[in-house]
């Protein structure tokens, strides 16, 4: 058995290179694992074990090169655990847990060691778990379907054409700018097809990209530290401490309007000139307000991207549970005492006023439409040429260019 151990190692050690990579701004089972092949070397090391002359022992290479070092995935391990298995300092149960690998994350491995224990590392992890927690080799690219992500990004070219169709004849439904990512849908032998985003009735939008001017990746999500998951609850802490805070002071502020208003009234019982200085304190509240609507809308653009990271959900309005692209947009407003309507397509046509593209501000809503022309998306404008939106069922909340596709229209709800 430690015969076959040291040789299954050595294979390893041989087989297809793997690098495990993510942006460290990612949080929890969001964050991701970038997997890289080759196979250098692999001959030699089979050659030199064959030399022993153990006819058995060439069998059992035989086996674990048939199972193994042709798969892309031989030193990469998927977690199978029913929810997450701890990641240890040292091969033991009794030793510090260090991380946790949740089902359907990767991990390079590092080694296979006695008493069916494997050191491996994954993102900011490294560290021990039981093997048998763990799918590889073939067994693992059963799992890449399930559990893996592939995105595109957009290289070589200033601007892409996506098209209806796998031909550079079809029609162009969309033109995406250079350095932008795109969930990837399916591959083809020279096309992909893309999702750019999902509206709010629950549609993807998707189109073909030829695969001469994108980069695809193959993504898995990786382990988290116990530092890193004690850090994005806190952060979760904070968001919905801040939903909660700004829908006290919404409560707090339509309570004192209440109040300013049945003074009003009363005393526009008083006297007509009683009446027409209170209609004239009011006028002039709302030229104040109006002055201020610029800080206003940055403030409402920083608010909004507190909930980076969070669910899309098709028809829902939570920041903190899940929102669709006006389902976001809607509350966040509401949430500032301004009621729009619920769907992008209606919230183009009433929301405040339309300004030019070129004058955008914070705070400003930015629409864009489906390959028909009709609305069907709707992001928040945040300064510095950029949006936050419920982007796709896929990627939830993110903030992007604010022209990672052709912008329909501009409104302004402060004034």
């Amino acid at each position: 058995m430690k015969k076959y151990k040291a040789l299954k190692t050595a294979i390893f050690a041989a087989s297809a290179l793997m690098f495990i990579s993510a942006s460290k701004d990612k949080a929890f089972a969001e964050q991701m694992t970038c997997v890289e092949v080759g196979v250098a070397g692999i001959s030699k090391t089979l050659n030199d074990i064959y030399s022993c002359g153990d006819k058995n022992v060439s069998e059992k290479i035989t086996e674990l090169f048939n199972a193994e070092i042709y798969s892309p995935y031989s030193n990469l391990g998927v977690s199978i655990a029913s929810n997450y298995v701890n990641v240890r300092s040292q091969p033991s149960t009794e030793s510090e847990i260090v991380g946790k690998l949740y089902n359907g994350c990767a991990a390079e491995i590092l080694e296979w060691l006695e008493g069916d224990w494997v050191k491996i590392v994954s993102g900011d992890v490294e560290g021990y778990i039981a093997s048998n927690y763990l799918a590889t080799g073939k067994e693992a690219e059963k799992l890449v379907d399930k559990h893996a992500e592939k995105y595109a990004t957009v290289v070589r070219t200033q601007t892409l054409r996506v098209r209806e169709e796998q031909s550079t004849e079809s029609r162009t439904l969309e033109l995406i700018p250079l350095g932008e990512r795109y969930p990837v849908i399916k591959e083809y032998d020279e096309w992909a097809e893309i999702l750019i985003s999902t509206d709010d009735q629950g549609d993807d939008f998707t189109g073909f990209v030829h695969k001469d001017y994108v980069e695809i990746e193959v993504i898995f999500k990786k382990a988290i530290s116990i530092e890193e998951e004690q850090r994005i609850i806190r952060q979760q802490r904070e968001a919905e401490r801040a939903e909660a805070e700004r829908l006290q002071r919404l409560a707090e502020e339509e309570e004192r309007r209440r109040i300013e208003e049945a003074r009003r009234q009363e005393e526009a019982r008083k006297a007509a000139e009683e009446k027409e200085k209170a209609e004239q304190e009011s006028k002039n509240e709302g030229n104040s307000s109006g002055s201020s609507g610029s800080s206003l809308g940055i403030e409402i653009a920083n608010y909004a991207q507190k909930f980076v990271g969070n669910r899309y959900v098709w028809g829902g309005t939570s920041l903190t549970k899940g929102a669709d692209c006006s389902g976001f947009v809607y509350t966040i407003y509401k949430q500032f005492g301004y009621n729009i309507e619920r769907v992008s397509r209606d919230q183009a046509r009433t929301a405040g006023r339309k300004v030019d593209v070129s004058e955008r501000q914070p705070g400003d809503l930015i629409f864009y439409t489906d390959n028909k022309g009709v609305v069907n998306h709707v992001a928040i404008y945040i300064g510095n040429d950029k949006i936050v939106h419920a982007a796709s069922s896929r990627q939830g909340i993110i903030i992007s260019q604010y022209n990672y596709r052709k912008v329909y229209c501009v409104r302004r709800i402060v004034n």
